[in-house]
């Protein structure tokens, strides 16, 4: 068998998460970033296709279009080409705006992160807060701006987004909540951005975090390329099926069906890439699967480690155990009498537990 991976990028497959973290503050993390050495994939008989991007799919053909002009045919075809960082029109043109999502993205970012610069964050979530420890490490005045009330309400409520809050003003982070970006003033560079009660506020540097869409616009011509997937994905089963026969999706490209929501869902972070695309696999190569694993999701935040686990939308009830204080805690959600989110900060220890804990979760929702 013949596997052949094109990617758009000129490196090989490479971590992402440290993007957004230990690549921020040492250069030296670039060497390890690959999964694998050339010679590996040489020896597994993995041809690579760097820096050719598809442009087309031919389902009825079951053939691949490139950028370069060719074309590969296939048996199967894994479709894994990730997310587009969201980039409002306001921010265009300006060479100081950075969105993180490739190698060269952290490599301007961090070129930027020197004392005496103003960093201003647009967007909560975890890539946002992300950038702001990583800024605030590197001694640079950082501002945070954030349309809800407090850093991933939407995910954890009201009580726990005010502790993320929290955290970041005790490292020094200016926090502008409840409020968004109106306008933006600059030549070039954006020194200046108002928001919407008129205030100005200076910067040197921008990172937008303000969210991401499937990598999709390739396939346009197909039916997985229509309005339904713009900003969904792929829809496929849970083990990574389209509705094309031999087509799969895995990764921020796909919204797998997850068992515990019973509906589609877009896969937006490392782990669940990972789960995915090797279920993915497995079901390419006609293999028997495994129960689906928890969704799940990590961060590092001024030394301290956060993991999410499960879907606290789910949740009708939380409970907090620990010291908040300390930064040392568990949160978890439960519909009824059944867990279906566990928040875990300064705890990694107890990481194992909480997947089994949702894991019996997942198990009954399957049965």
């Amino acid at each position: 068998q013949r596997i052949l991976m094109i990617c758009g990028e000129p490196h090989l497959p490479y971590d992402r998460p440290p993007l957004s973290k230990e690549l921020l503050l040492t250069a030296s993390v670039e060497e390890s970033l690959s999964f694998r050495s050339a010679g590996w994939y040489e020896e597994q008989a993995v041809a690579l296709g760097l820096g050719v991007r598809a442009v087309g799919l031919d389902e009825r053909e079951m053939t691949v279009h490139l950028g370069d002009g060719s074309r590969v045919s296939y048996e199967r075809l894994l479709i894994a080409t990730g997310a587009r960082p969201r980039r409002p029109r306001m921010f265009d043109g300006f060479e100081n705006v950075t969105t993180l999502r490739t190698r060269e993205d952290a490599a301007r970012l961090r070129a930027a992160l020197v004392p005496g610069t103003r960093l201003l964050v647009v967007g909560a979530g975890f890539i946002g807060q992300e950038a702001a420890s990583a800024a605030r490490a590197a001694g640079v005045q950082t501002t945070i701006i954030e349309t809800a009330s407090a850093p991933l309400q939407s995910v954890l409520g009201s009580e726990l987004g005010t502790w993320f809050a929290d955290l970041h003003r005790a490292n020094g982070v200016e926090l502008l909540l409840g409020h968004r970006v109106a306008s933006t003033r600059g030549n070039g560079r954006l020194d200046r951005v108002m928001i919407d009660d008129g205030r100005t506020i200076g910067c040197d540097h921008v990172v937008l975090g303000v969210g991401v869409d499937p990598d999709l616009q390739w396939l346009s011509s197909t039916v997985l390329g229509g309005p339904r997937s713009g900003r969904c994905g792929v829809r496929t089963d849970v083990d990574g099926r389209s509705e094309i026969p031999g087509v799969f999706a895995a990764g921020d490209a796909a919204a797998a069906f997850e068992p515990l929501l019973e509906r589609h869902v877009r896969g937006s972070h490392w782990e669940s890439a990972a789960r995915n695309g090797a279920r993915a696999a497995r079901a390419m190569l006609g293999l028997e699967q495994a129960p689906p694993g928890v969704s799940s999701f990590w961060s590092n935040l001024y030394g301290t480690r956060v993991h999410y686990l499960g879907h606290a939308s789910l949740a009708d009830a939380v409970a907090v155990d620990g010291d908040p204080e300390r930064g040392e805690f568990t949160a978890t959600f439960t519909s009824g009498e059944r867990a279906v989110a566990v928040l875990l900060v300064g705890r990694p220890r107890l990481l194992p537990q909480a997947r089994e804990l949702l894991r019996a979760t997942t198990e009954m929702a399957l049965a």
